[in-house]
């Protein structure tokens, strides 16, 4: 990751659990950096750049209006994420993940990938890739902690998309799902609440 911004400086990150933040498509960091204040101060908090330019922002792969998308595109993102995580994790505790919008398709799909690296993982208005390939890889020995949050008259994820985020959640995870009627397709202080004491109950316990 070229472009990180961590929420603590470096002489106070050692020991701490570490929150990985991923934005949506066609924004970037800042719109995670927005949220450290509202996590829990006990976490590290690391926002990356999503390494592909989009418009006037970032993304992880690129994406049609159907939410379709290339397995090796997928991959190749992961793979950047978990180079630059392996660098990084022997200082903390934990680590955890948190994805806003295709943030939320990228951190499934890292635990996906490596379902026993990540003791809680959190995805906010977004969704989880329908992929045969990725399907096929994954294993989960136990149900991980997993947080949906998002409002149900969000426009830009689409209903099939919602349904199969949904059913793989509901399969796979230990799931917490929250709505929040209004928020549209972004992130909300109540939310923020719900996903710390979330964050506290199975990372800091």
């Amino acid at each position: 990751m070229e472009t990180v911004v961590w929420s603590k400086p470096e002489n106070e990150r050692a020991g701490t659990p570490l929150l990985v933040m991923m934005h949506g498509y066609g924004t970037d960091e800042s719109r995670m950096v927005n949220l450290f204040g509202h996590l829990p101060s006990e976490f590290t908090c690391a926002a990356l750049r999503a390494p592909m330019p989009i418009a006037d922002g970032y993304g992880w792969f690129l994406l049609d209006y159907f939410l379709a998308n290339d397995f090796a595109d997928v991959i190749a993102a992961a793979n950047s994420v978990f180079s630059w995580i392996d660098l990084v994790k022997g200082a903390h505790s934990s680590v955890s993940l948190l994805g806003y919008s295709q943030g939320m398709a990228m951190a499934s799909t890292l635990l996906r990938l490596r379902p026993r690296d990540f003791p809680a993982v959190v995805g906010l208005s977004g969704f989880v890739l329908n992929n045969d390939l990725l399907a096929l890889s994954e294993s989960f020995d136990v149900p991980p902690p997993f947080f949906w949050g998002r409002d149900k008259a969000d426009l830009v994820i689409n209903d099939e998309a919602t349904d199969y985020t949904a059913e793989w959640l509901d399969t796979h995870t230990r799931l917490t799902a929250r709505t929040y009627p209004g928020m549209g397709h972004a992130m909300s202080k109540t939310e923020m609440v719900d996903v710390s004491a979330f964050l506290r109950h199975y990372v800091l316990n």
